[in-house]
């Protein structure tokens, strides 16, 4: 969440910043309407708190002068004074959490390099890479579902009669090739990256901590029983990794990478994009995360854009990068560039990863601090993350990509070592 302190120095700027996203002011205007009351309310109660203390050591130097009567009549008036304490101390606690509620669902402040727009169409396309669409003849044209069904690659009929709509059964090489995919993601970063598999399913301050919740409760799933929530990317969990500690300055950046599995039931809204991999309920991701100070993170922002990048353009794949508008950000996210592959078959730019810079609005939220060397205190440190690789569209446009005249797929090069000595799918 936003820093309230920031908000109270700095209202108008705060205000008008978020104004880029689109956003009302009100929710804000309501935060400092009620900041006011809780420094009012916490003031009272504290110059309360000081007569009862006075008041105690009053009594003390009474019943020490043998003064009883005094003393009595001193406690009663303290006692009277802790009725009127203790509900101070409730109002001031119930205005502050009144302040934390809407501010769990106020946007992050956008950066002030990231362009102002109201939607997807005033996000600026930075480059293509790749990328000639004349260069793909017509058995590039097929789309991914009609390539796994005559190859056996994809099992849609058994994965619904499973699981429902929207959810997909890899079979044979396509199950090869998914897990190949996952690996090569892995494998490819573990050189700065330090592998983790955290749980899958986590707890409501866990979703809360990334910003999934309040906003996106809709789209989660939810095991109401256990007050459990299915993750819908590894960020969830290794954001809250350090939930609720310090961090040593020189332990940062700290770099983190995991493969789950994630789920989000928003997948195929509306009747869109619903054939093939296009939008699954259920799928396989590499994620790349980082907690850094404010000053290393423009580098590791960098970084994982470039790990992101490169794991697409080594795989053959055209792709495009689009440094995302003021509209079309993510609520937590401060400024984001996604990656988007093209699949020829489809004829579609999908999105296969959101490479994101959230300052310092999830570890506020998670309360992840580091302590600065030679420095009094803490600081809140940033959080920065982005797929390193999505499983499902970048199986599809690599399946479209590199079918071959005969209907068969050549396996790129770096995939093939993790697919038991298969080179080409037929």
């Amino acid at each position: 969440m936003i820093d309230l302190r920031n908000l109270r120095n700095n209202p108008e700027g705060v205000i008008q910043a978020i104004e880029r996203r689109g956003e009302d002011r009100r929710a804000l205007e309501d935060v400092l309407t009620l900041d006011v009351q809780q420094r009012e309310v916490a003031a009272e109660r504290d110059e309360i708190r000081n007569q009862i203390r006075n008041l105690s050591q009053e009594v003390g130097g009474l019943h020490k002068d043998g003064r009883g009567d005094e003393a009595t009549k001193l406690q009663e008036q303290s006692r009277e004074l802790g009725k009127i304490e203790e509900e101070l101390n409730d109002k001031a606690d119930q205005i502050a959490e009144e302040i934390k509620n809407i501010l769990l669902s106020v946007p992050n402040i956008p950066a002030t390099e990231c362009p102002d727009g109201s939607g997807e169409e005033d996000n600026i396309i930075l480059r293509y890479e790749n990328f000639d669409k004349n260069s793909y003849k017509g058995h590039q044209r097929v789309p991914h579902w009609e390539i796994a069904a005559e190859l056996g690659l994809l099992d849609v009929e058994r994965g619904t009669k499973m699981s429902g709509a929207m959810f997909v059964m890899y079979t044979g090489l396509g199950a090869t090739l998914c897990r190949a995919l996952i690996q090569y993601g892995l494998d490819r970063n573990a050189d700065t990256y330090k592998e983790i598999r955290p749980p899958t399913l986590v707890k409501t301050e866990t979703m809360v901590s990334t910003g999934h919740l309040p906003k996106f409760v809709d789209d989660a799933y939810h095991l109401e029983r256990d007050d459990l929530w299915a993750i819908p990317t590894a960020e969830v969990p290794l954001t809250s990794l350090a939930r609720d500690e310090i961090l040593d300055e020189s332990d940062l950046p700290m770099k983190l990478m995991a493969h789950t599995s994630c789920f989000r039931r928003e997948a195929g809204s509306a009747g869109r994009d619903t054939r093939g991999l296009l939008r699954v309920h259920e799928f396989d991701k590499v994620e790349l995360l980082a907690y850094a100070t404010p000053e290393q993170s423009e580098e590791v922002h960098a970084d994982i854009l470039n790990r992101a990048e490169t794991a697409i353009s080594d795989l053959g794949l055209a792709y495009r990068v689009l440094d995302l508008c003021t509209g079309d950000l993510g609520a937590s996210s401060a400024r984001t560039f996604d990656i988007e592959v093209y699949a020829p078959g489809a004829d579609q730019w999908l999105e296969v990863s959101s490479v994101s810079w959230f300052s310092d609005y999830q570890a506020r939220r998670a309360n992840v601090r580091y302590r600065q060397q030679d420095q009094k205190g803490t600081s809140v440190v940033n959080t920065l993350n982005g797929s390193g690789l999505a499983v499902p569209r970048v199986w599809a446009a690599m399946v479209e990509t590199w079918r071959q005249p005969d209907g068969t797929i050549i396996v790129p090069e770096p995939l093939q070592p993790y697919m038991r000595g298969t080179t080409v799918i037929n």
